[in-house]
């Protein structure tokens, strides 16, 4: 029998400027377009406690302790509220940042690395799949001017060095992220994203025979287009059109 599909919780992190949100949209329309239902969303979010930590970036930040406990509140909220109940669905859930970022920009505002990442993960969902974007800090900057003009508080050049060496640090201490290269084009990073979803977590969750796939081309559920998992690869797999593709801009990173 078909295992249930209880939902997936993919997830995009990195520094500002990485190219997170290039990423989440072109996932979600390729499943979209694949026919599948999903849920985007983006921490920290709309809500209250989001609106507060957004506001803190464009005015004066708050103080370390009250600026972790904004996040860990808006993360709850977001949690019950939208991720638990849409996995409880059986949707696919793709979120431009998570708790990876409060254990990284946090810590690199001072708070104990070790002990910030114990706290979070442990009051929060475990993703199916985590992709971390990594970008230096100069490009980044280069891609905020461009996108927003000046940055905010949250995108200072020294401050995102600092950032993006825990992201270093939580990446060799987890080995189940994914650490891709923000240098390469977009669909150079969608080609290098999709192929992982589909022989990973995708398979793992929508391949039709409870045990695993054993065959995937004598496949009776194949055969007769009745495996999830499947039918999406086919459509998954298929090239980006050309005007996804755009020109790599090259900067001096000594």
């Amino acid at each position: 029998m078909p295992q249930e599909n209880t939902g997936i919780l993919i997830v995009f992190d990195g520094i500002d400027g990485a190219g997170k949100t290039t990423q989440v949209d072109l996932l979600s329309q390729a499943l979209r377009n694949a026919g599948v239902t999903v849920v985007t969303s983006k921490e920290p979010t709309d809500g209250q406690w989001g609106q507060k930590i957004r506001q803190s970036a464009t005015t004066e930040r708050m103080p370390l302790d009250e600026e972790l406990h904004a996040f860990i509140m808006d993360r709850k909220e977001h949690i019950e509220t939208l991720v638990q109940p849409a996995l409880d669905r059986g949707k696919i859930v793709i979120l431009d940042r998570y708790y990876y970022s409060t254990i990284c920009y946090q810590g690199a505002r001072g708070e104990d690395k070790v002990k910030l990442r114990q706290d979070v993960m442990e009051s929060a969902l475990k993703p199916d799949i985590s992709f971390i974007m990594d970008v230096n800090p100069h490009i980044s900057q280069e891609r905020i001017e461009v996108r927003d003009g000046a940055p905010n508080s949250f995108e200072n050049i020294d401050y995102l060095t600092e950032v993006r060496k825990v992201y270093h640090w939580l990446c060799r201490e987890d080995s189940s992220l994914y650490e891709l290269d923000s240098n390469n084009t977009i669909d150079q990073l969608h080609t290098t994203i999709v192929n992982i979803l589909v022989d990973g977590v995708l398979k793992d969750k929508l391949c039709a025979k409870d045990y695993g796939c054993d065959d995937e081309y004598h496949c009776s559920f194949r055969m007769t287009n009745t495996c999830q998992w499947s039918n999406l690869k086919s459509v998954l797999l298929k090239p980006l059109p050309k005007q996804t593709k755009f020109q790599a801009l090259k900067y001096h990173t000594e």
